[in-house]
């Protein structure tokens, strides 16, 4: 999470430490989600607002345009056992807050460690396929710090003072003596109720993730993570949401826990760009190491070509190069390139593969027909309807045809075959069927395939 909060409002029940806390007195907190979203809707324009409901019953989150300060915003967190979460915000960053709300988070802290109520865990980094979300990486001992825990003998609360929206500055430093200001909170919040205890309230967490001597810097970081410091800078200034929050700053300079460092390299390695880096021909003009074999054949093929053919390499005389003789030797080359198409997508492995995908689209619409009573039948013949094969599978389909369009035959022949074989489908239902799936998402004329296809019908039985 990036977005970085401003204030606390005065009532939450989770103050986030070292943030002053500010009257929210003005918003209608306690009249559910509905009454936040109305503060922002219909009221003119620059404000805007808006509640969701989450995972858990009961639970909701929402946020509004504040009205009497445009610039800011308040995004609130509900849940029915744990409370609520109000920050005072920028304005500009309530919805990328809100969306963060979305799932079981209830909280952040320590640049982006989140509690679900039970359980604290690591920013969210590793993407799971899966489950399409971020992997769930527990916080190793963590153990939540509570007001309860923050509160001692020495807090002052008339050292402290409650800000108000009008006059807040976002210049202005953090407060200094934040244990006067959280125990000025606490005698508001126990003031009021149906509050959550203190020992309810949580502030803060610990874990061994976050002492001292497992956080890093920005150089290590970066060495972490294969890139120089001023590249990883460069970053940071430029907001990539790639890189995580730091988990605290220490004179200055951000630092980074360990864990949540190694966290962010695992991920690089698992996106597209670590993929790529991974499968590189290394110092080959940033191709893969399929790429530069290809590349390694034909630039062996072309130099064949242009220096060891005694009729080619003449052209390279002065007097001989023209256009026509260029366009000649660019046509060879063009040929050998065409010719050799099945060492770039080798036929023997494409058409089982189309052979399949086809029929796995036939074996879903199958399944559906039965499930839907769709499938029709008569006394004779089983008819079918609705056979279908997907975009993408037809594309292929057609690029196979135009140009491996003997394979193709075989292939589109194995299939009839098998679907006949499997669930009894007419062949000239499925001719028909891939026929209208390449005039759909192919690139083969009209004329060309009309032609194809015609010679994959079933041949007439005579008497």
């Amino acid at each position: 999470m990036h977005v970085h909060p401003l204030a606390n409002g005065v009532r939450t029940d989770h103050p986030v430490p070292g943030l002053p806390f500010v009257d929210d007195s003005h918003v209608p907190l306690d009249e559910g989600p509905e009454a936040i979203e109305a503060v922002g809707r219909h009221k003119g324009g620059g404000m805007w607002g808006r509640y969701d409901p989450s995972r858990q019953d009961g639970a909701w989150s929402a946020f509004t345009t504040d009205p009497l300060n445009h610039s800011l915003g308040w995004s609130v967190r509900y849940h029915p056992d744990h409370g609520r979460t109000v920050l005072l915000v920028r304005d500009d960053d309530i919805a990328s807050l809100h969306s963060h709300w979305s799932g079981d988070q209830l909280l952040f802290r320590a640049g982006g460690y989140w509690w679900d109520g039970t359980t604290w865990y690591r920013p969210g980094q590793v993407w799971d396929p899966v489950e399409q979300e971020h992997e769930r990486r527990k916080a190793r001992a963590a153990v939540t710090v509570s007001a309860a825990d923050m509160l001692d003998g020495r807090a002052d609360p008339a050292r402290a003072h409650i800000g108000k929206v009008l006059t807040f500055d976002l210049k202005d430093p953090a407060p200094e003596n934040w244990g006067d200001h959280l125990a000025l909170w606490a005698q508001l919040h126990q003031e009021r109720e149906g509050s959550l205890p203190l020992e309810r309230c949580v502030v803060d967490l610990a874990s061994p993730e976050l002492t001292g001597a497992q956080l890093l810097g920005v150089p290590e970081m970066a060495e972490l993570g294969g890139i120089t410091a001023s590249t990883l800078r460069s970053y940071i200034s430029r907001g990539n949401s790639e890189v995580p929050q730091p988990q605290a700053t220490v004179g200055g300079r951000d630092q980074w826990a360990r864990a949540v460092a190694d966290d962010w390299v695992e991920a690089r390695q698992r996106s597209y760009e670590g993929v790529r880096a991974i499968m590189s021909a290394g110092d080959r003009h940033d191709l893969s190491r399929g790429a530069a074999e290809v590349r390694d054949h034909f630039a062996a093929d072309f130099h064949g070509t242009l220096w060891q053919r005694p009729d080619v390499r003449k052209r390279w005389i002065l007097r001989a190069r023209n256009e026509d003789a260029v366009r000649e030797v660019s046509d060879t080359l063009a040929w050998t390139v065409a010719a050799s198409l099945n060492r770039i997508v080798p036929t023997d492995l494409l058409g089982p593969t189309i052979e399949r995908a086809v029929l796995h689209d036939f074996a879903e619409a199958v399944d559906m027909h039965r499930k839907s009573t769709i499938r029709r039948k008569d006394e004779a013949d089983e008819v079918w309807f609705h056979l279908w094969v997907t975009r993408p599978v037809a594309a292929m389909l057609d690029w196979f045809i135009r140009h491996h369009p003997e394979s193709a035959h075989h292939y589109i022949g194995e299939i009839t075959r098998e679907a006949h074989t499997r669930w009894e489908i007419p062949a000239e239902e499925t001719i028909d069927t891939l026929r209208t799936a390449v005039s759909m998402d192919g690139k083969t004329s009209d004329e060309d395939r009309e032609t194809f296809f015609a010679l994959l019908s079933p041949p007439t039985r005579t008497a």
